[in-house]
Parts: structure tokens; C-alpha cells; sequence
């Protein structure tokens, strides 16, 4: 019979057409079958079918037990979207199937084929084949026929149609990972030329857009039944969470969980004689849901972890499905996460070791400039500590989920403890971080009324502890903390609710709606263009999750509906993941082939370009060092502490001196003073005209604020109440920390 029209498949079908183009050979399958009914007399333990329109016939495999006896009919329905497409009656007695006329109850393991007629094949719309991800399902219901209880339901069945389609790409999967690595990698190179303003900028838009990649990978994480174009969309990012199928090294978990007291899953091995069933959304047609019958046995080690039908079939779901759909025994998949976020720990710090080795030998070969990458160069462990501590801040939202997931399954005690270390040993180092943060910026505003004095003016603390606030501006330093609660929160819903996928529906709903009023409101990011680039991430993750819970069914939504939702959220995010991408990509070339790539960007307003080193000043900074060190008589620079780990600097007496603007302090107020006054009167002639309403420069830094261009007054860099001393015709004594010469007389020279 022909088919009525299909609008809403036919919506899509040009989009289907051009971004997946048709195969050479058509072919619908179907590998599980599931019962649809309570006391179904016939079930299924295995079930392939393969149907290529080519030769006109379907390939059966199946294993199933049948209680039903006499004659029968098929009455079968054929669902694409919820909407029906299909609906025919099938006599097996007249399509002489073998074994179902009469039917016998017992046991049906033989494979067989099932001619189809060319009237049947012409019945299916083209798109059935091309369209990626269908969601078509088969149901079937065998009716009785003879006897008292002619027309009596006995058996349902049902089956989902795949079309070997799908948006889960490997390609997509490698693009999305290679453009966040690169562009990561970009903004360590930039920034070890000296350009650390464009640095800062690829960093953080490359970070957010890998927690925009983690954030749709939790999304399908969760337990909620998904349709399938979202199951694969959300597969395509599962990568970043650390779920990567290498085969040889699921080997070696396997032997790693059997050697220390655990007991691996089998499921994979058993395909082929078990079918596996993808929960799948519940249906608004007067059925009763597939997973009717459900018990758990977790004492079988094939169905640890799923949970196993009264037939013998098995379904799995959340995050079980994910570690399915990715090849990997759901008991591995814990450990597969924590080796991967281990292995991608140990190639960052080889990399920064071996360009640090490439540097040095480069410069011996003369075939670098010795002043390349210096600075890199000199404090390279400090850049490694600040690169693993950035690489933690990345792991955290998988190692939050994993391994809290982990203590709900116990996959063996060696597990537990790996659980137990990892997820304590970052939460408390992550923590020790922010603290750390919170105190340097504290301690700045404190001596210097300004928190981006020290936090961007010590190049140790820079790039030791840089990865948690150089995204934000000065002022939200404490931002950081916001984050890492709402990424473990938001990882214990996904863990902890594996069985309610509702309540994470509801949950993940309040959790993105803060994260949106929260960035929308405080826009703790560094300038305008990276706000609106975290708030659009924010935006995207709340609608998301309003998506979530329409899939969870409690409104009763037709089965079209839920497809319609399910298509506008692959191409709604799809559309804004390559917008991202597009974004990310641009600027970083914009910025790798730019002369100078920190003019591309504006300066910020909390004065942090005022404190940090960059290329951009290197010629003036570099006059102004050569004035300090001729100064002080020697052809060297001093070279600057710790400032956050400075606690006895800060209280000493000299310092104290200096605080109280005494101008014999030490050796800073006499030698460097000189050369401070002098930068201070260069960075006066730089500076753009004054604002003729407030009557001040623009994005001028605190400690300048109201001094004159060609005033010799010091600033002295433990605050604004520094020495203040006039220094015309003060000479400074050559010993250095030793008494002053005698203080000049007050007045003009």
C-alpha cells in the first residue's frame, strides 16, 4: 500500500540529503526486539534482521520462545517519529513462513529469509534510507485467530529501524578535539612571545568552548530516555569526558579489574547470542514501556551493570548506554575516564618539557634569538605547575562524574580506592588553588587598592595560578569558586540520579538557570566580547536542559513532538558548536599571523595591562630596565620574588620604611625609584587625551591616578602610601641595604 505524506520528515529531508549523502547500497536493521505487552507469549532473547531492498530480502537471526499455539495473525504497525506510516495485516499461513502456521509453542534458533515483494519496497519513502538516526520503530501484534479467544492479543512486539545513518562522526569527533588542542596550544606559544592580552583571549574562549563540548557530553549522560539523532549528537563529544574505546587498553582494564577483586561486564562478548536494547522514549500510543518485567541481577557478571528483562534481553541506559554506544564494558568505563585524563596529564608536561628542551637547543644552535621564549625559558617549572593545575581545572567535571558514579557501583576495591584518591585529591588541590587566588588578590587590594597589582604583575603567580582568574577581570578573581561548586554539583546529580532521570531533568534545569542569571548579571569575564561568548554557552546549556525534561515524557507529549524536539536540538546545537568553532578558529589565525596581536584587543578596565609584562611596551620597558640598572651601578636586573609568598617582605622594617615614605629605606626606594619615576613619565606621554568630562585618563591604573607627567615622585610598589619623597638632587648611596647619604635641603635646586 502506498504511504500517506510524511510533512514533518519531509521538512528535513534536503538538510538529510546534502549533509549525508546516499549510500551506494540502501539497508534498514533492526538488533533487538522487545516485548510491548505484560504475559507476552512470545519473546526474544536475540533478534537481527537485515532487509537490503537490492536482492528484496530480509535476513532473520533470532532466538526466541514461543507459549503460543493455533493460528495466528500479524497486525503491524510502522512508526517514524511517532507518526504512523504503516499499518497492514500479515496471515503467515499466505506468506508460507516456516514454523508460524499453525504456530508451536518451544524454541525458534534457526536463521532464515523472508522474501520481500517489490509492492512492500516501494512503500518506503526514499528517506527512510538517507535520513541520519531514524527513529522508526516496528510493532507487532500476534492475534489469535481460532478458537474462544479469536481476536485475543496475545504476544507484542517491538523493534527499532536503523538506517546505518547517524550523526555520531569520527570526523566530527576529531575536528572538535583538534581545534580546542590547537587552539590551546596557540595561546601557550603566544603567550610565551610576550603577547599575553591576545594569549589570555584564545585561552579562555578555547576553554569555554571545551566546557561547551563536556556540557553536551554530561547531557548524554544522563538517564533520561533520549531520541536517537540526541544519543548520537551527544556521542560525538564524549571524548572530552575521557571516553575513548582503544582496544588494547581495554584489555588491560578488563585484566586489571578480574586481578583486583572485581568482576567485568561480558555484554559486548555476548551480542551474539543476547540482544541489548538502548532505553528508548516512551510512547504516548496505549502500550505498556518495553522495560515492563525489569529485575536487576547483579550477581551475573553479564548483566552487572544492566538491567536484565524477564526474556533474557538487557537494557541499558545513562551512562551505561554511553560506555555501549562506545564499545566499552560498562565496568571498564570508570577506569577508562580516570587513564585517559591521567595519559592526556602526562603528554602536557612532556610537551612543555620537550619545548623547553627545543628552546634551549635552538639557542645553542643560534638558530633562535637568545631572548626568545626567555621568559618561558627561565621559569619553566612554574609554567609546567601551572599548566597541570590548568589541565586538573579541565578533568574536573569528568572526574567528578566518574568517580562519584563509581561509588555507586563498586566495580572492585582497587576501583573504589582510585575513586576515593582522585576525586579528594582534586577537589582539595583545585580548592588549595582558589584559596591561594583569593589571598594574593586580597593581599593586593590591601597594600595596593587594586587586586590585579600582584595578580598580574608577578609572573610566577602568573603562570602558577593564572589558569583560575586571567579569564575573569580583576575585580571577580573569586569567580572561580562559583564554578568548581557548580560543576560538582552539577556532577552529583548525573552520578547520584542514574535512576531518576527525571529528577536530573528538574535539577540540571535550576543548576543552568543559575549559571545564566549568574553570568548575565555579574559578567565576570575579562572584556565584552568574551562575556557574550559565556553567557551564549550558559544561554545554550539552560535550553538544553529545558530540552531534557520534555524528552522525560511527564507532560504526555505525542511521540512526534518529542522527534520534532529532538531534530531542533541536534541542529540548534549543531548550528552553534560550528559558529564556535568558526569564532575560535578565526581568531586564533587572525592572531597567530599578526604582528602584533594584543593591539587586536582592547585594554581592559581593571588595569591589569599596566602591570603585566608584554611585548607590546618591549622597547620602552626595555630603555627603562637599562635606566634602573644604571642606576644601581650594576648591568643586572634584580631579580623579583615570590610576591604572594613574600609574608616577611611585606612586615619587615625596611619595607615598612618604605611604606611610611621614609627615602632611606632600603634598596629599592633610592635605585629603583628613579627608574619607576621614569616609566611613570613615559607611560604619561602615552596616554590617550584626558576625558573632558571626568577630567581623567582613560583606563588609568590606581597607582598613577592624579600624578603629573614630569613629577620625580616614587611610586613605591608596596601600595599607594609608598615614599612620595622628592628625589631632585638626591644622590642614592652604592651599598646596597647600607645607610643613606645625607638628605638634600628642601626647595628648587
Amino acid at each position: 500500500m502506498r504511504l500517506p505524506s510524511l510533512n514533518p520528515l519531509l521538512l528535513v529531508s534536503s538538510l538529510a540529503t546534502v549533509v549525508f549523502p546516499t549510500s551506494a547500497e540502501y539497508v534498514l536493521r533492526s538488533s533487538s526486539l522487545a516485548s510491548c505487552q505484560e504475559n507476552s507469549g512470545f519473546t526474544a532473547s536475540l533478534f537481527d534482521v537485515v532487509f537490503t531492498p537490492d536482492n528484496l530480502t530480509a535476513s532473520v537471526n533470532m532466538i526466541a520462545t514461543s507459549s503460543i499455539e493455533g493460528h495466528v495473525i500479524f497486525d503491524i504497525s510502522i512508526f517514524a517519529y511517532g507518526y504512523p506510516i504503516i499499518k497492514t495485516q500479515l496471515d503467515p499461513c499466505n506468506a508460507n513462513l516456516p514454523g508460524l502456521c499453525p504456530m508451536t509453542s518451544g524454541k525458534m534458533s534457526n536463521p532464515f529469509n523472508l522474501p520481500v515483494t517489490r509492492d512492500a519496497i516501494a512503500s518506503i519513502p526514499s528517506i527512510a534510507y538517507t535520513f541520519p538516526d531514524l527513529d522508526a520503530t516496528v510493532q507487532v501484534f500476534i492475534n489469535r485467530t481460532d478458537g474462544d479467544r479469536a481476536g485475543e492479543s496475545v504476544a507484542c512486539l517491538e523493534a527499532n529501524i536503523s538506517n546505518g545513518m547517524t550523526v555520531d562522526l569520527i570526523g566530527v569527533k576529531w575536528a572538535s578535539a583538534g581545534v580546542a588542542a590547537l587552539a590551546l596550544i596557540s595561546s601557550a606559544i603566544i603567550n610565551g612571545l610576550g603577547f599575553s592580552n591576545a594569549a589570555s583571549h584564545i585561552a579562555s574562549n578555547a576553554l569555554s568552548l571545551f566546557g561547551y563540548f563536556q556540557a553536551q557530553a554530561m547531557l548524554g549522560l544522563c538517564a533520561v530516555p533520549l531520541p536517537p539523532v540526541v544519543k548520537s549528537w551527544t556521542q560525538d563529544f564524549q571524548w572530552s569526558m575521557g571516553i575513548i574505546n582503544v582496544d588494547f587498553i581495554q584489555d588491560i582494564l578488563t585484566w586489571y579489574q578480574r586481578s583486583t577483586g572485581g568482576q567485568a561486564s561480558t555484554i559486548l562478548d555476548t551480542l551474539h547470542t543476547v540482544s541489548v536494547q538502548v532505553e528508548k522514549v516512551k510512547r504516548s500510543v496505549p502500550l505498556v514501556d518495553s522495560a515492563v518485567g525489569l529485575v536487576q541481577r547483579s550477581a551475573s557478571g553479564l548483566s552487572k551493570r544492566a538491567i536484565e528483562t524477564s526474556y533474557g534481553s538487557y537494557v541499558v541506559y545513562g551512562i551505561q548506554r554511553v560506555a555501549f554506544r562506545a564499545g566499552i564494558e560498562t565496568t571498564n568505563l570508570f577506569l577508562t575516564g580516570l587513564t585517559f585524563f591521567y595519559v592526556f596529564m602526562l603528554l602536557a608536561a612532556l610537551c612543555v618539557v620537550l619545548f623547553k628542551g627545543i628552546c634551549e637547543l635552538a639557542v645553542r644552535m643560534k638558530m633562535m634569538k637568545s631572548d626568545t621564549f626567555a621568559e618561558f625559558r627561565a621559569g619553566w617549572l612554574t609554567v609546567l605547575k601551572g599548566v597541570l593545575y590548568r589541565w586538573l581545572l579541565i578533568g574536573f567535571p569528568q572526574i567528578t562524574v566518574f568517580c562519584l558514579w563509581e561509588f555507586t557501583q563498586n566495580d572492585s576495591p582497587a576501583a573504589m580506592v582510585l575513586a576515593v584518591f582522585f576525586l579528594l585529591g582534586i577537589i582539595i588541590t583545585l580548592s588549595y588553588a582558589a584559596f591561594r587566588v583569593i589571598r594574593i588578590a586580597r593581599r593586593s587590594v590591601a597594600l595596593h587598592k587594586n587586586p590585579a597589582y600582584i595578580l598580574f604583575s608577578d609572573p610566577h603567580a602568573l603562570n602558577k595560578w593564572g589558569f583560575l582568574y586571567v579569564q575573569f577581570r580583576a575585580s571577580a578573581y573569586y569567580f572561580v569558586v562559583p564554578v568548581l561548586v557548580y560543576t560538582l554539583v552539577k556532577g552529583m546529580f548525573i552520578a547520584f540520579a542514574q535512576r531518576a532521570g527525571t529528577v536530573q531533568a528538574v535539577a540540571l534545569i535550576v543548576i543552568e538557570a543559575a549559571a545564566l542569571i549568574a553570568a548575565s548579571v555579574l559578567r565576570p569575564w575579562m572584556d565584552k566580547s568574551t562575556n557574550s561568548f559565556n553567557i551564549a554557552i550558559c544561554a545554550m546549556n539552560f535550553i538544553n536542559a529545558i530540552f531534557l525534561f520534555v524528552f522525560t515524557d511527564v507532560f504526555g507529549l505525542p511521540r512526534l513532538v518529542i522527534g520534532v524536539v529532538g531534530l531542533v536540538l541536534w541542529i540548534a546545537n549543531a548550528a552553534f558548536a560550528l559558529v564556535l568553532l568558526l569564532m575560535l578558529i578565526i581568531t586564533t589565525g587572525i592572531v597567530l599571523f599578526h604582528n602584533n596581536p594584543d593591539t587586536r584587543y582592547q585594554v581592559m578596565n581593571d588595569d591589569r595591562a599596566s602591570f603585566m609584562k608584554s611585548q607590546t611596551h618591549i622597547a620602552t620597558t626595555s630603555e627603562l630596565d637599562a635606566l634602573g640598572a644604571t642606576a644601581r651601578g650594576d648591568g643586572k636586573l634584580v631579580k623579583r620574588g615570590d610576591i604572594e609568598d613574600d609574608e616577611s617582605a611585606v612586615s619587615s622594617p625596611d619595607n615598612m620604611a618604605v611604606r611610611s615614605g621614609s627615602p632611606h629605606s632600603g634598596p629599592y626606594s633610592a635605585r629603583d625609584s628613579i627608574r619607576d619615576s621614569a616609566r611613570n613619565s613615559l607611560r604619561s606621554s602615552f596616554r590617550a587625551p584626558v576625558d573632558r568630562v571626568s577630567g581623567t585618563y582613560p583606563a588609568e591604573p590606581h597607582h598613577l591616578r592624579g600624578r603629573a607627567s614630569g613629577s620625580m615622585r616614587a611610586p613605591s610598589p608596596f601600595g599607594a602610601s609608598g615614599s612620595t619623597s622628592n628625589l631632585s638632587g638626591y644622590q642614592p648611596s652604592h651599598q646596597s641595604g647600607g645607610p643613606a647619604g645625607p638628605k638634600p635641603p628642601a626647595g628648587p635646586r
